[in-house]
């Protein structure tokens, strides 16, 4: 027994690793093998209309003219312009913001010729004309020749040294692009690309594709197409489904042709082979499969000019039995009527293909190359040759009827250009743990203790612990996204907590200069937006100005938040600043299924990628959540030879301002504890259930404190803890 091996086949399409793929297939070439469809690998119609973004996205080669995305391979920030109107005669001025980005999109790995009309969000960015609709200061395409030089803006803003020219890669750059009409991001885009002057035969596009290994002549041309996948096989596997072409090869090498359009052999009744080896034989075996086996619809999905180089889909069906769909998508531009004649003629291949005959014939046969299509004596229709095989002195020949299995190969796999990641270090890891006061509507029965983790540019994340005291570790999952944080650089003054600080401002240094820190308005402010924590005060900031590349300056303050006015005189260079931000925060002890008692410890550990051991951070709880903030507005008044000690309450469970009416109490009870204080002696101690408290004369008498300095405390009796305390001092 011999079979014809074809060893040249697999080797010009895939080197070593096609020439052992050739040397197995034996006589089955085409679309049963080589291009038997498999795992999708790269860009297909739809993925042509989504832009990207991701590392490692392929760059599909477009011929024609196609409508794409692209892949985002290079941005800037957003870039902030602050412009103030009004303030004139008494009326408050009003600042506003706009935003503009910098970024180049690839487009294709082959040379294109030009880019026409662009849409933004689905809307026309840029006319046939080449006027853009939206603000920009500059826009430039690389055409992806092999000598085209870096991008001038890339360059300054990444260096020269390391700035790739993309060369084979075509690419746009957008230079200051303003994002007002966006919702201040960068839309997702669609370029028109005329990457050539007018339509192109397949024949040019396999030949481009496969570095002119494989060709064809006489094939449909297209409008436009954008080629991907892992390997030429898949790139022109498309093409080669969709127009039902098979693989030649002969003296002129491997090349696509058309199934079905006339016989390039016969064999004669002379040529079949009745007795072999000296036994009568039947030299032909007809067999077919069922109806059912064939799609009864099938369903095309193109890209139509007619529809600006939108998706269109046409669906034809056949009469007969079956329930079968099946789709197939096209990432090439052809109008609809051509679209349904396509997919008209792959439906009835598949119908027409179900037809199989086996053939023996005499030693004449082997002039016939697998893939040719003969006519056969006395059987109607036109039959592709699958196989050949020299078995017992016949030749044995299996064939299909055509049209309807089409062929093509594969070539040398091309990834085509990708962009990398960055490579920077996870590195360590920092941690920081805080006692917050109620930073959400309601009122809190527990204290509300957070973590919040952080590291520099290439960290992402870190598991954590909760140490017991004896050291055992409880895990209690992944940390919260990363956390903006960074040390004070000025030591704040004491502050109003009623009025807007516009004279001072703080300076901090955030941990990376990829942590970004912006301005909020009243609306957002009110919302909490910018709200942080320094040390142990909680304040908010209007403006942030970048001074450096990991530095900002905050001004604009609100300061003393949520009962935190005690920690203004606290304030040192150095301490820890935090963003608050609930959803890069976690609530160990919560997630751990416990509560943390004030006067308890709390020790959290955690472990990243770049730590050679875990991190560990502790604090002693105090429940700031649980503390009715201290009363404000002391009166010492005298009445009657003694003194009427006047406050007025706050509550943990409102921190806004209600015209006409108190703040909810927040507690079970409304209830007082008074000292009065001679130096630091305690001369007398009460307790009272209103806003008040009367030092009267007899007391005075005997306590023996008149005409002496002394200082009155008073803090409210929550249900959970006492409060912060706030004094008055009076000569009683």
């Amino acid at each position: 027994m011999a079979t014809v091996v074809l060893t040249a086949v697999g080797t010009a399409l895939g080197g070593p690793v096609g020439a052992a793929i050739g040397g197995l297939i034996g006589n089955v070439i085409d679309h049963q093998i080589l291009f038997k469809p498999k795992g999708r690998e790269g860009a297909r119609l739809a993925d042509l209309q989504v832009q990207t973004s991701s590392y490692g996205t392929q760059v599909p080669k477009l011929f024609g003219t196609m409508r794409v995305a692209g892949t985002v391979i290079w941005a800037t920030d957003l870039k902030e312009v602050q412009s103030r109107s009004g303030g004139g005669k008494g009326r408050g001025s009003v600042t506003s913001y706009s935003y503009s980005a910098s970024f180049a999109v690839a487009l294709s790995a082959r040379t294109i010729g030009q880019i026409r009309r662009i849409w933004a969000d689905g809307n026309l960015l840029r006319g046939a004309a080449g006027d853009f609709k939206t603000e920009l200061s500059a826009f430039r395409v690389h055409g992806g020749g092999e000598d085209q030089a870096v991008d001038p803006l890339i360059a300054a803003a990444q260096g020269i040294g390391v700035t790739p020219a993309h060369r084979g890669i075509a690419y746009v750059v957008f230079e200051d692009l303003a994002l007002a009409d966006y919702g201040n991001r960068i839309p997702s885009l669609t370029f028109e690309v005329a990457a050539d002057h007018g339509p192109v035969a397949i024949g040019a596009v396999a030949g481009a594709l496969s570095d002119g290994r494989l060709g064809g002549e006489g094939l449909a041309q297209v409008a436009g197409f954008a080629a991907s996948g892992g390997d030429v096989r898949a790139a022109i596997a498309p093409l080669v489904e969709a127009y039902g072409l098979a693989l030649r090869s002969d003296g002129a090498g491997l090349r696509l042709a058309a199934v079905g359009d006339g016989a390039e052999g016969a064999i004669d009744a002379d040529g079949l082979a009745r007795r072999v080896n000296g036994r009568d034989v039947d030299p032909a075996e007809r067999s077919g499969a069922a109806a059912d086996a064939v799609p009864v619809a099938l369903s095309l999905r193109h890209h139509d000019a007619a529809r600006d180089y939108q998706a269109g889909v046409q669906r034809v069906t056949r009469p007969g039995v079956g329930r079968q769909e099946v789709g197939m998508d096209l990432p090439v531009v052809m109008a609809a009527d051509d679209a349904r004649a396509l997919a008209a003629a792959r439906l009835a291949d598949g119908w027409t293909g179900r037809a199989t005959m086996t053939l023996r014939c005499d030693w004449r046969a082997l002039a016939l190359a697998p893939g040719a299509v003969v006519e056969v004596a006395q059987v109607p229709g036109l039959w592709r040759i699958e196989e050949r095989e020299w078995e017992a002195m016949a030749v044995r020949l299996a064939l299909r009827r055509v049209p309807g299995a089409g062929g093509t190969l594969p070539v040398g796999a091309s990834s085509g250009a990708i962009v990398r990641q960055v490579d920077a270090p996870h590195g360590v890891t920092r941690l920081m743990l805080a006692d917050l006061p109620p930073i959400r509507d309601g009122v809190a029965s527990a204290p509300l203790l957070v973590a919040a983790a952080s590291g520099g540019a290439g960290w992402r994340s870190a598991a954590l612990f909760v140490m017991s005291e004896s050291g055992e570790a409880m895990p209690i999952g992944c940390s919260a996204l990363r956390a903006v944080m960074g040390v004070a650089d000025d030591i704040l003054p004491q502050g109003s907590a009623t009025l807007v600080d516009r004279r001072h401002s703080l300076r901090v240094t955030l941990l990376a200069d990829d942590m970004m820190l912006g301005g909020a308005d009243e609306a957002a402010l009110g919302q909490g937006r910018n709200l942080c924590l320094v040390g142990g005060e909680l304040i908010q900031f209007e403006h942030a100005e970048r001074i450096g590349a990991d530095r900002y300056r905050l001004s604009g303050l609100r300061r003393g938040l949520r009962g935190t006015e005690w920690a203004m005189a606290g304030h040192q260079v150095g301490e820890p600043f935090l963003l608050i931000e609930e959803e890069r925060l976690i609530e160990p002890l919560a997630v751990a299924g416990g509560v943390g008692e004030p006067g308890a410890s709390l020790r959290v550990a955690a472990l990243g990628l770049g730590d050679v051991a875990p991190v560990e951070a502790a604090m002693t709880i105090e429940g700031a959540a649980l503390m009715p903030p201290s009363p404000v507005h002391l009166t010492v008044r005298g009445e009657g030879g003694g003194w009427r000690i006047g406050w007025i309450r706050r509550s943990r469970a409102g921190w806004r301002w209600n015209s006409g009416g108190d703040v909810p109490l927040g507690e079970e009870v409304e209830r007082y504890a008074i000292r009065l204080l001679d130096g630091g002696a305690v001369v007398r101690s009460a307790e009272s259930g209103v806003p008040q408290w009367t030092y009267d004369a007899a007391m005075v008498a005997a306590d023996g404190t008149a005409g002496r300095s002394l200082v009155v405390e008073v803090r409210q009796m929550g249900t959970l803890a006492p409060g912060r305390v706030a004094a008055i001092g009076f000569v009683a």
